[in-house]
């Protein structure tokens, strides 16, 4: 085990390493290859070689494959489950063909139902971090809420948690079972949970931040230099981020963060994740690869000067645009 530092994820007990790994990738999304193609093999040595540096903290969701990430993972940590943090999500509407209906579902009911399936898909009698993936706008947060907190209770669930959720919906949830964390995508390319005051309530609540897509899906390493770089299949395609002439002044906007990246000897990659876990937030950057789990572990140890993360501010303050972290369908189903 590494020296990772370790951070307490809002103030209900949970402590966790302060970078987690996003499984995601590792799995299709009904049919589709997420962030190039995965290999199995690969991903479940990505697992254990983080697990090795101290990054046990994984996160995935029924939505990915649908299921096919849960059962990877109880491959993944068979014989040793009690080494890892395992953080998963539901609310996508999966039936039971094992098909997205493309539906948000928060039902009392289908809470229950998602958690035995969870719980079953991942090999274990206990998930440590159960999320709302997406509000059901059909049904009270508060009815949701209460059969997380039910589970709870059970002994299936250790902690709960939200995922793009609005202020109000988290003091709504909060109230009715105190929430461990809420995780959204937040990034140097995306910071509207920061303008939205939505970071600000979290503070006021003690309520852990856990930041998803910390690379800007990508973006951040450098590797795509036009949008024709994707696969045509790449869901990336549909968000504002990669398109037209806004994935332009985005390339502006990286090749500056670069210069500090070179100054520092460490990739902009490695910068990025550095910066948010300056914040003392968790970063959960997907990966599928060894070479890159070493590298985001190694830059979570890195420690910002007050000036080097002023420039980084600087060069892509709040309220610059940098494009929609979705396209306008998806848009509609966050901040609620």
């Amino acid at each position: 085990m590494s020296t990772i530092k370790k951070v307490n994820l809002g103030n209900q007990g949970l402590v966790v390493p302060n970078i987690g790994l996003g499984c995601m990738g590792m799995s299709q999304i009904a049919g589709n290859d997420i962030y190039g193609k995965a290999d199995e093999t690969e991903s479940i040595k990505t697992i254990h070689r983080s697990l090795e540096l101290g990054g046990n903290f994984l996160d995935t969701a029924d939505l990915y494959g649908p299921l096919a990430n849960e059962r990877l993972i109880s491959k993944a940590i068979k014989g040793n489950r009690d080494a890892y943090i395992i953080a998963t999500k539901f609310g996508f509407e999966i039936n039971d063909n094992e098909e997205l209906t493309w539906q948000f579902n928060g039902k009392k009911e289908y809470v229950k139902k998602a958690v035995e399936r969870s719980l079953k898909n991942l090999g274990t009698d206990y998930i440590d971090l159960y999320y709302l993936h997406r509000v059901d706008p059909n049904t009270p947060i508060e009815e949701t809420v209460q059969a997380m907190s039910d589970l709870v209770k059970e002994g299936k669930v250790g902690y709960i948690g939200l995922s793009e959720v609005s202020s109000e919906t988290i003091r709504k949830a909060h109230n009715i079972h105190p929430l461990t964390a809420v995780q959204s995508e937040y990034s140097l390319f995306e910071r509207s949970i920061e303008e939205d005051g939505i970071i600000k309530t979290l503070q006021e609540l003690q309520i852990g931040v856990v930041a998803y897509s910390p690379l800007g899906r990508g973006f951040i390493s450098g590797e795509i230099k036009h949008p024709d770089d994707l696969a045509e299949n790449d869901f990336r395609r549909s968000i504002p981020r990669f398109q037209g002439e806004q994935f332009y002044k985005n390339i502006e906007l990286l090749n500056e963060i670069k210069l500090i990246a070179n100054e520092r000897k460490i990739t902009a990659s490695q910068l990025a994740l550095a910066w948010i876990a300056s914040k003392g937030f968790l970063a959960i950057p997907g990966t599928k690869r060894v070479k890159y789990v070493e590298q985001n572990i190694e830059a979570a140890q890195l420690v910002l000067t007050t000036e080097e993360l002023n420039r980084l501010e600087n060069i892509i303050p709040l309220g610059t645009i940098t494009g929609n972290r979705y396209d306008e369908s998806g848009m509609k189903s966050v901040n609620l």
